[in-house]
């Protein structure tokens, strides 16, 4: 790179380290080069500076500075198995100039983590297709959810996309089986949460009062079909993207989604 970037973080990467972020756009560069970035104040997140561990939200802009050549590494990418260049283009729905949709199946992470090495961004070389670039994540589904994921084709489209889903022009709608039925029928959770001890959904938590790391968490949700007064069928509506959202406030109101303990 030789000029300085502003580059705007998208929902799929909010609540990711500064760090990682970085590395997940930059991997060339070598890892005490990007700390030394850091510590020096030449990477920063809305103008201000930031540690490593800072965890960014949708919208933010990140400072990328020049980057010499020496401060970076080479990094081969290992080629996707037939198998799974099969596999990942089996879930195209749709394609076209700008957009991919996937049908993203129930235990297939979208991005990677402790534990996780197969996962959808580990696969987007084999949905490059024609175009002259990967495709980017622009949100995210949990591993356990199964639905649409929508990709970019190019970084004008995630930038639409990006901004699409934080002006709520896009409209994203889960489905679910709960336990009881709520009352009211239609309805809206705001409850904080936060990052704990533990493993996947156990980590998540409704925040006390004054909790450090809370965030804030809206879900609106409607009741579309009860079966008797032991289960129903609702829709719900994530006003903000918090990992876990769903699981943890239907849980904290008495109606957890069938299937999750």
């Amino acid at each position: 790179m030789s000029d300085v970037e502003l580059v705007e973080v998208v929902s799929a990467e909010a609540g990711m380290r500064l760090d990682r972020w970085f590395r997940a756009h930059y991997p060339l560069i070598a890892h005490g080069a990007l700390q030394k970035l850091l510590r020096t104040g030449q990477i920063r997140v809305d103008g201000g500076r930031a540690k490593a561990n800072a965890r960014l939200a949708a919208g933010q802009q990140v400072r990328v500075p020049p980057v010499k050549f020496d401060a970076v590494r080479p990094k081969a990418r290992r080629g996707l198995s037939a198998e799974d260049r099969r596999f990942i283009q089996s879930l195209v729905i749709h394609k076209d100039k700008d957009i991919l949709a996937l049908n993203k199946p129930a235990g297939l992470a979208v991005q990677g983590g402790t534990g996780t090495t197969r996962h959808i961004d580990k696969l987007l070389d084999g949905l490059q297709f024609d175009a002259s670039e990967r495709p980017r994540l622009v949100h995210r589904l949990d591993k356990d959810t199964s639905g649409v994921l929508l990709l970019a084709r190019s970084r004008p489209a995630a930038s639409a996309l990006g901004d699409a889903l934080k002006d709520r022009a896009a409209i994203k709608t889960y489905w679910a089986l709960l336990k009881g039925v709520p009352s009211p029928r239609r309805g809206e959770i705001s409850l904080r949460l936060v990052k704990k001890g533990g493993t996947g959904f156990e980590r998540v938590h409704i925040a006390e009062e004054g909790e450090a790391g809370a965030m804030k968490a809206i879900t609106r949700y409607a009741v579309i079909e009860p079966a008797g007064s032991k289960l129903c069928w609702a829709a719900l509506w994530p006003l903000t993207g918090r990992t876990h959202q769903l699981r943890v406030h239907l849980a904290a109101i008495g109606h957890p989604i069938v299937g999750d303990g």
